[in-house]
This record gives C-alpha cells, sequence and structure tokens, in this order.
C-alpha cells in the first residue's frame, strides 16, 4: 500500500508499526466535542501518534470526511447529530484491531505511487489497484490533488502486471481511456450525502466483472 498524504500515512504507520492497540483505545477514550475536536486536530505535528489520531477525527468530523486543508467540521450531520453522527468509536476500533492481525502481512510505503509503480514496472507477479484523486472533485477532497491524470493512464498502460483504476465517471476521463485503448465499465456508488451515482472501473480487460 502506497498513500502520499501524511495524515492518512500516519494512520498506517501507527497501526501497522505496533500501535494499534494504543490508537484503538485512544479512540474509545475521546470524548468529542468542537472544543475536544479543534485540540485534538490542532496538536497533530506533535508526534506521529498525534498525527494518526488527529487525521482520523478529521475524517470522523468533518463535511464528507474530506482531509483537504480549509475543510470544515459538519453542522448538522446524521440525524441532527453535528459532529458526533459519524463518530462510532467502538466500531472504529474493531476495524483497527482486524487490520492489526495481519498486519505481518501489509507492507505500507509513506510515499508516491508513480514512483513505487515505476520501480516495479517489469514484474508480471503484480497487481495494482489505483485510486488516484478524481479528475472533477480532487482538489476539494485531497490535500494532493494536482495529478497528470494523462501521466496515470500512461503509467498504468506500461505495467506488466495487471491493474484496476477507479475514476470519477467524466467525459475527460473516458476519452482518455479510449485513447489507451483500455475497457470501462460504470458501477453505481453513494456519495457522502447517500445520492447514487456512477463511478468507473478501468482496466485493460474487465470480463471478469461483467461475468
Amino acid at each position: 500500500m502506497v498513500e502520499k498524504d501524511e495524515g492518512v500515512a500516519a494512520v498506517w504507520q501507527v497501526i501497522l508499526g505496533g500501535g494499534a492497540e494504543w490508537l484503538a483505545e485512544t479512540i474509545v477514550n475521546f470524548h468529542l466535542t468542537p472544543q475536544s475536536a479543534k485540540q485534538a486536530i490542532d496538536s497533530a505535528n506533535e508526534s506521529l501518534e498525534s498525527l494518526a489520531f488527529a487525521t482520523v477525527v478529521k475524517n470522523r468530523v468533518n463535511r464528507g470526511g474530506i482531509l483537504a486543508d480549509g475543510a470544515s467540521f459538519m453542522k448538522n450531520g446524521e440525524n441532527g447529530k453535528g459532529i458526533t453522527s459519524r463518530w462510532y468509536p467502538e466500531t472504529l476500533k474493531k476495524r483497527i484491531l482486524s487490520i492489526d492481525k495481519i498486519r505481518t502481512k501489509i507492507e505500507f510505503i509513506a510515499g508516491d505511487g508513480f514512483e513505487v509503480c515505476e520501480q516495479n514496472y517489469d514484474r508480471n507477479d503484480a497487481i495494482y489497484f489505483i485510486d488516484p484523486p478524481y479528475l472533477k472533485a480532487g482538489r476539494r477532497l485531497y490535500r494532493y490533488s494536482a495529478v497528470d491524470h494523462e501521466a496515470v493512464f500512461k503509467l498504468a498502460s506500461k505495467l506488466e502486471g495487471d491493474f484496476l483504476m477507479s475514476y470519477d465517471n467524466v467525459e475527460e476521463t473516458r476519452d482518455i481511456a479510449i485513447r489507451y485503448e483500455f475497457a470501462v465499465q460504470p458501477i453505481a456508488m453513494k456519495n457522502t450525502h447517500h445520492a447514487e451515482k456512477t463511478e468507473l472501473l478501468i482496466g485493460r480487460n474487465l470480463d471478469w466483472f461483467l461475468g
């Protein structure tokens, strides 16, 4: 797994580095209020652990779970519960501890996915899942949203191993996929507001998906 965002990377580094129980217990014992959330987020630069916890808090209390700089706390939230509407500490604890049980099977790299793929171009025993920022909405959703999308497709075309990409279902994405003669399949999804939309699966051959 490769992740460039320092906050998201910190979460994985803590969980996979032996700190899963600490993170899970910190979440369960945290009393979430707008004031305590702000304090946790403001303390993110104190250590890797504080950055990991702040990232979890931001994902739970920001509108749409957005981690991009400048994102604001949700106001009404689900069922009018405000910032606590997506705070499920026991569920988060279970997920973190479940990952901890298989952490020896996961290698995490805090870095650039482009570089890692380039280092493994010629491997035919590797399969890649590539999930870049959306072409249209990426700037609003992610800290590192500036991506050369043409370069993403060019990169995928050079990989010896198979790959699967997920993208927003917009004309520009479909046009690039056609130029590289990739297969495209729209799939149903729900956004953070539970509105039904479609996104795209892109690969060399998606016959397996169509059955």
